[in-house]
């Protein structure tokens, strides 16, 4: 994608984003949208700073996402204004002034320290929405983040722009790609440590630039969900390979996994199957779907594959009742995402607010809202053996439903997990992650 199609899209992001702006503010009773830009953290006791993380707010406007101590004013009927903080400094690299396809639908002004934006801000702030950190209090400019403004523009978030969409789709091309190079690792050989830096290479993208840490799991480490201890020597033998790791692009994130088996054995089947399942939940994206419903549909399909591999004694409807699914799927099947990996609202039942309770029996699905176009959401069934969840399985009395012997041989693997990004349209579902991978 040229900057030529992102600056032909960009317009109508913007337009989009001010009338969300002018509805959220009428809800609220205010007159100005004030965005911080988020600042710096330092470690307790220590003069080191943590990585610096844009207010997603901000980033939702225009692609900085490197631009600490910056502002944006909102006001309906004008056009927005970035205060933009470019300071005197020897000691750090400057931000660069600000430049590309999104600046001349911005006022921009450049200020040399945090104070010098009070001088540009509306003279009666209690009639504005300030939304940021509590750290970004500049003067009497103290965010207050009004519950009313955040409601409405957090629920318009889960629908994506054609814009937004694009950036997306340029995210998870580079995380293909590093994934691609990571699998190329695994088959040489390499540790978890060295895949990781393999994939962070093929990317252009280390910590500082990755939407979430990287997941690089060999053997039974597949079986920790949040696996981000990463050895520096392989075992041996290597049986498996699980990767969840995704990649930034203007703001917006990848969320991408995916599971390898080293050699062509009944744990290679499995994984097969599991991909065949997550294709098929992938097309249940659909405009008009309780997310729930594909997070159910997830548990029936993967108590399929656990019987047709010898796994389970019981019928997938008969392991998702007892809950004995739960032990061997025990996540959600997947989140909203776009300028965060877990992105914001949820379980939202309206812009307003309100809650939408998760289905009794799975306390981390991460998204009970009707799907609708525009919408993007992550699909991610995994199969995992875990100890203390087979144990519990166990103690309950549900061990018959299980071929014991059948787990111990695939257990030394750790665990499946396939994960695509997928669009919510009025047709087809898009899957950016399936597209991008048969692009590189």
């Amino acid at each position: 994608m040229s900057t030529t199609s992102l600056a032909a899209l960009f317009p109508h992001h913007l337009g989009q984003l001010q009338s969300h702006a002018a509805e959220a503010l009428r809800r609220g009773g205010f007159d100005c949208l004030l965005i911080a830009s988020g600042t710096l953290h330092y470690q307790a006791f220590d003069d080191r700073d943590y990585p610096y993380a844009v207010n997603p707010q901000f980033k939702a406007w225009l692609p900085l996402t490197q631009a600490p101590g910056s502002w944006l004013i909102v006001t309906p009927g004008q056009r927005p204004t970035l205060l933009f903080l470019q300071p005197h400094d020897y000691w750090h690299v400057v931000p660069a002034a600000p430049s590309g396809y999104w600046v001349e639908h911005f006022d921009i002004h450049i200020i040399r320290t945090p104070d010098d934006a009070l001088q540009h801000l509306p003279g009666d702030l209690s009639r504005c929405a300030i939304l940021g950190e509590a750290q970004s209090a500049i003067g009497d400019c103290i965010p207050n983040n009004p519950p009313p403004v955040l409601a409405y523009l957090d629920y318009q978030r889960a629908f994506k722009t054609p814009y937004e969409v694009e950036m997306m789709r340029q995210a998870n091309r580079i995380g293909a790609r590093a994934h691609r190079a990571a699998e190329r690792a695994f088959r040489a050989g390499s540790s978890e440590f060295g895949i990781h830096l393999a994939y962070c290479q093929a990317a252009g993208q280390d910590a500082n630039d990755l939407p979430y840490g990287n997941i690089i799991a060999l053997n039974e480490h597949g079986a920790v969900l949040h696996y981000t201890q990463r050895d520096r020597l392989p075992p041996a033998p290597v049986r498996s390979f699980l990767i969840d790791a995704g990649a930034s692009f203007g703001g917006y994130a990848s969320d991408i996994t995916r599971t390898y088996s080293a050699n062509d054995d009944d744990f290679a089947a499995m994984i097969r199957a599991v991909d065949a399942a997550q294709l098929a939940l992938c097309d249940m994206v659909r405009a008009g779907t309780d997310y729930a419903r594909i997070h159910m549909q997830a548990h029936l399909l993967l108590a399929g594959v656990l019987r047709d591999s010898g796994v389970l004694k019981v019928a997938p409807e008969d392991a998702l009742a007892s809950g004995v699914s739960s032990a061997f799927f025990p996540h959600g099947i997947g989140h909203g995402i776009g300028l965060q990996v877990h992105d914001v609202a949820g379980f939202a039942a309206s812009d307003a607010g309100g809650h939408i309770a998760k289905p009794d029996g799975h306390p981390f699905l991460r998204l009970t809202r009707t799907l609708q176009p525009g919408m993007v959401v992550t699909i991610e069934p995994g199969i995992y053996f875990i100890d203390m969840l087979l144990d519990e399985l166990k103690a309950k009395g549900l061990g018959d439903a299980v071929d014991w012997s059948r787990v111990e041989a695939f257990k030394p693997c750790g665990g499946i997990r396939i994960e695509d990004d997928v669009v919510c349209t009025d047709g087809e579902p898009i899957n950016l992650t399936r597209e991008a991978f048969a692009a590189v």
